[in-house]
C-alpha cells in the first residue's frame, strides 16, 4: 500500500476506505504541515520513512479498522513501532493545533447569538478488556461487560457536538452528569432521557420521558409526550452511530485508557468538520 495508489480512489470509495473525505483529510495534511513548520527544532536523524499524508492515512485506518500496529504495519512495510509512534504523534499533532476542537462547556452558559436554542444529552459506551484491577468501577450493569462511558452534548438543530466528558462503565448517567460540571444557560432547553430523572433540580428547562408508575398505565397524553421527546432526541443516536464507524470508538477498546479522551474528542472534532461542510436540516422541538 501507498499513498499514490490511494489517490486513485473516488471519494465515495476514500470515505468508506478511511471515514473522513477527501476535503477533510487534505485539511489534516495542511494543519500538519504549518503546525510542524512552526514548531520545528533542530533534530537529527534518518528521514521519515512514510511522508506526512501517509502518516494521517495511517492514523485514519487505525482509527476506521482499528486493526493492530502490527497488521497495518504490514501493509505499510514498515515496522510496528513505527506505526504506534505515528499514530500518537498524529493524534497529539491534531490537537495541538487547535484546528480541530469543540466549542466546550462554555458554550452552553455564555449566551449569545452562537449560543444553542436545544440540546441533546446522551451517555454512550465503549466496551473494554477486562481490567486487571477495580474491575467493578469499569463493570457496566446495563451492558453487562466492562465499558467507559462517553457523555455526548449535542446541538439539537444542527447536530454539532459541542462538549464530551468520560466516566467509567459503573458510574449512572445522572451520575456522570454531575461529575462534568455542566451548566446550562436557563434560556436552553435540554431533551434527556430517562437516565437523568432529577435534572430539573439542575436546569429546570430540561425534558425527561414520562415514568410509568405502579399500578397505573400512562396516559395518552403521557404517552404522546414521550413520542414526541423521543422523535425530538434521535439526532443524538445518529450521531454516536456516525462516531461508530470508526472500529477504534465502536468496538472492544484495547488500547491505555488514559488516551481515550483524547481519541474521542479528536474524533468529535473532525466530525464537525465534516458537519459543518454540508449541515444536514434536522426537526425542530415542539414541546413548548
Amino acid at each position: 500500500m501507498n499513498y499514490k495508489s490511494i489517490q486513485q480512489l473516488k471519494p465515495r470509495a476514500f470515505k468508506r476506505r478511511f471515514g473522513v473525505r477527501r476535503n477533510t483529510f487534505k485539511k489534516m495534511v495542511k494543519t500538519l504541515k504549518e503546525f510542524q513548520t512552526i514548531n520545528k527544532k533542530n533534530q537529527s536523524g534518518s528521514k521519515p520513512l512514510l511522508m506526512i499524508e501517509s502518516q494521517i492515512l495511517v492514523t485514519l485506518e487505525y482509527w476506521r479498522e482499528y486493526r493492530t500496529y502490527f497488521h497495518i504495519a504490514t501493509s505499510w512495510g514498515v515496522s510496528e513501532s513505527t506505526i504506534c509512534r505515528i499514530v500518537h504523534r498524529i493524534e497529539s499533532e491534531l490537537m495541538q493545533s487547535g484546528m480541530f476542537r469543540l466549542p466546550g462547556k462554555k458554550a452552553l452558559f455564555k449566551g449569545g447569538l452562537s449560543q444553542p436554542e436545544v440540546v441533546v444529552m446522551d451517555v454512550t459506551e465503549t466496551p473494554i478488556e477486562r481490567p486487571k484491577r477495580k474491575q467493578q468501577e469499569f463493570y457496566s450493569g446495563k451492558k453487562k461487560r466492562h465499558t467507559l462511558k462517553s457523555q455526548l452534548i449535542i446541538n439539537q438543530e444542527t447536530g454539532e457536538i459541542i462538549c464530551t466528558f468520560f466516566g467509567k462503565g459503573r458510574c449512572h448517567d445522572f451520575a456522570l452528569f454531575k461529575a462534568s460540571a455542566v451548566h446550562f444557560h436557563p434560556e436552553i432547553q435540554g431533551l434527556h432521557d430517562s437516565g437523568y430523572q432529577g435534572i430539573n433540580q439542575y436546569h429546570s428547562n430540561s425534558y425527561t420521558p414520562k415514568k410509568k408508575p405502579k399500578k397505573r398505565e400512562l396516559s395518552t397524553l403521557e404517552k404522546d409526550y414521550n413520542r414526541v421527546l423521543a422523535r425530538a432526541r434521535i439526532g443524538i443516536e445518529h450521531v454516536n452511530r456516525r462516531l461508530k464507524i470508526f472500529k477504534i470508538f465502536g468496538d472492544t477498546y484495547r488500547n491505555r485508557r488514559r488516551r481515550y479522551g483524547l481519541r474521542c474528542n479528536l474524533l468529535a472534532a473532525i466530525y464537525n468538520y465534516e458537519l459543518n461542510l454540508a449541515i444536514p436540516k434536522c426537526q425542530p422541538s415542539n414541546l413548548t
